[in-house]
């Protein structure tokens, strides 16, 4: 038995590792694997709870009472009290089913634990406390009265499924970690690491793989530090009460912020709940000191990282925004005073909505040319889980439509899936070259395209955003490019009325010529008006896409500004630009291929 027990924390060491290896295969893959383990596991455990009950008490259905809950505290006071902390065990890992949101779908989790989840536990519970009505000393060598109360005759099989059972547990803490992380980090809330989605059919399914090393490495050390299962049951169960107790307070400010209920609805649900689960709270807290402290201190540094990260990130916006140029320098750059114009698309990423960023006058000042077709990029991850495709891209012009400059916001989920650089790249191209026939078949008078999507405003000179979506058509496709060996065509949807439909056509030996395709009635009287500059715009975006395209990206660095206070300093000298150098780099996130990548040095004084 010695010798058995000095191999116990070597061996699960071991599985540790197996297991979270696994994890790049995917939670479709694994979960193909270890539900069969999870499903018998239930199964075994709800038909020994059965078998108990008839057996040894079968009126112990009875405990289900609240009212035993309360004799039971008031006979044993304190000692009652303390143990609460222990009880909690009993339902600790079942609340993480909640956690994979992101991997599996609401229906399927509610049902789960509704019809299997829930009445295994409490069939195997009410199984136990049967055994031990009858057995209030245990004769034997265990120590858990889980293993007493199965028969002899199968208790090897079920310690062998229960062995399979605990190392697949905490599969659904493993997931719930990827989604959070990758949650956060959409929200400006966590440095930036590789996400890796597993899946083609559900894209919440993804692997983070810093996360899963950085977990596998803290697993291993809590089981070689502690040693011991109580205290981490104690640790485990701390950790769960304080998620069930912040997830009520939350809930309270949804019932009254998010669905509007009347605030005593609000404050009913938090006192009812809230003090139920803070009577278990304060129980766990009296074993802090046995292990209970280290959900705490992980929290602690966990929302130290967040909370740095995500003020480092509000201050370099706010800096971008102080520091942004007007429109009037943008359009005064020209061969005037030695700036010029090369072939190609330059797309410039910011963060701004409006106006131009100091990255792009740092560049031009350095580097006094740019690309015969501007682009200022902003992506955005918005607090919502999906975008819809026809909802992401909004686009407008910067300056008058000669000075070829546009803007373009992209707006991502946090549970959406970015693309890579070469299909965001063409589609974005299909975006602008929808919006100049949007925009010029506006400005030719069509009034069954009117709206407010592209008023200029005065004051910065820049047109309105409008949502470019990605709409179905019947009729000509949009662009066609006839090869000298054998034609393609390329068809993009946009959104239209009247079914006015641009066709461009490549002649071989890259002459260029463009037709137009409209409605009949409207043929004659509009063709002459929307060739030449729509023509143009379109011809000139065309030839930028094949000239390459640039990718213009700010390499930051974050100063405390003087006289900041020590903890400020601290904050962000180091703990922020620790993490920047750290984590992924913007174009790494972004996606950007580096032999198109141009970096232009910025430091931010915050």
């Amino acid at each position: 038995m010695s010798l058995f027990a000095d191999a116990v924390v070597p061996i699960t060491c071991v599985i540790i590792v197996c297991l979270f290896a696994l994890q790049h295969y995917g939670t479709h893959r694994i979960g193909f694997f270890f539900a069969p383990i999870v499903l018998t596991w239930l199964i075994c455990i709800s038909g020994l709870g059965v078998y108990n009950i008839i057996h040894w008490n079968p009126h112990v259905y009875q405990a289900l009472s609240p009212y035993y809950m309360y004799t039971f505290l008031k006979k044993t006071k304190k000692s009652g009290w303390m143990s609460l902390g222990g009880i909690l065990l009993c339902i600790t890992g079942s609340e993480a089913m909640f956690a994979d949101l992101g991997h599996f779908s609401y229906t399927a989790i509610q049902i789960t634990f509704t019809f299997l989840v829930y009445p295994a536990l409490i069939l195997a519970y009410m199984g136990q406390a049967a055994y031990l009505s009858k057995h209030h000393v245990l004769h034997s060598t265990y120590q858990v009265g889980f293993y007493a109360s199965v028969p002899e005759c199968v208790r090897w099989p079920v310690l062998v499924v229960a062995i399979l059972a605990s190392v697949v547990g905490s599969q659904a803490i493993i997931s719930g970690t990827f989604s959070i992380i990758n949650q956060s980090q959409s929200l400006g809330c966590f440095p930036r690491v590789k996400v890796v989605h597993t899946s083609d059919k559900i894209h919440g399914q993804i692997y983070i793989p810093e996360i899963n090393w950085m977990l596998m490495v803290l697993c291993i050390a809590v089981a070689v530090g502690f040693r011991n299962t109580k205290h981490m049951g104690n640790a485990s169960g701390l950790a769960v009460m304080a998620v069930m107790l912040v997830t009520t307070c939350l809930t309270s400010l949804v019932i009254i912020v998010c669905w509007r209920k009347p605030p005593i609805l609000g404050l009913a649900f938090l006192l009812f709940f809230g003090s139920i689960e803070a009577l278990y709270f304060s129980a766990s807290l009296t074993k802090f000191l046995e292990g209970a402290w280290l959900p705490i201190l992980l929290a602690f540094i966990l929302m130290t990282v967040m909370f740095v990260w995500h003020y480092a990130t509000i201050k370099k916006y706010e800096f971008d925004l102080h520091n942004k140029v007007s429109l009037e320098w943008l359009l005064a750059l020209g061969p005037s005073i030695g700036i010029t114009r090369v072939p190609g698309i330059g797309i410039v990423y910011t963060n701004l909505v409006s106006g131009i960023p100091a990255n792009f006058s740092r560049f031009v000042t350095n580097l006094p040319a740019f690309h015969r077709v501007l682009v200022f990029v902003c992506v955005k991850s918005v607090p919502v889980p999906y975008v819809p495709s026809v909802e992401r891209y909004l686009v407008g012009r910067v300056g008058p439509p000669a000075h070829r400059s546009y803007r373009c916001i992209v707006r991502y989920g946090y549970r959406d899936v970015h693309q890579d650089v070469d299909s965001f790249e063409a589609e974005l191209v299909d975006k602008l070259a929808d919006f100049i026939r949007f925009d010029g078949s506006r400005n030719m008078g069509n009034s069954s395209l009117t709206g407010d999507g592209f008023r200029s405003s005065e004051s910065t000179g820049e047109c309105r955003l409008t949502v470019i979506g990605t709409v179905e058509f019947s009729g000509p496709p949009a662009y066609e490019m006839d090869e000298s060996d054998q034609p393609a065509s390329v068809s993009v949807g946009f959104r239209t009325i009247d079914s006015v439909t641009d066709v461009i056509e490549m002649a071989p030996m890259n002459e260029r010529r463009v037709r137009f395709a409209i409605d009949d009635e409207s043929e004659a009287g509009v063709r002459s008006e929307m060739e030449m500059p729509m023509r143009e715009e379109l011809e000139d975006l065309w030839a930028a896409q094949q000239a390459g395209t640039a990718f213009i990206l700010g390499h930051s660095h974050v100063k405390a500004k003087q006289g900041s206070s020590l903890l400020k300093r601290l904050a962000i000298d180091f703990g922020y630009n620790f993490m920047r150098r750290n984590c992924r780099g913007p174009d790494v996130a972004l996606r950007v291929p580096p032999v198109s990548l141009l970096e232009v040095g910025m430091v931010y004084v915050v």
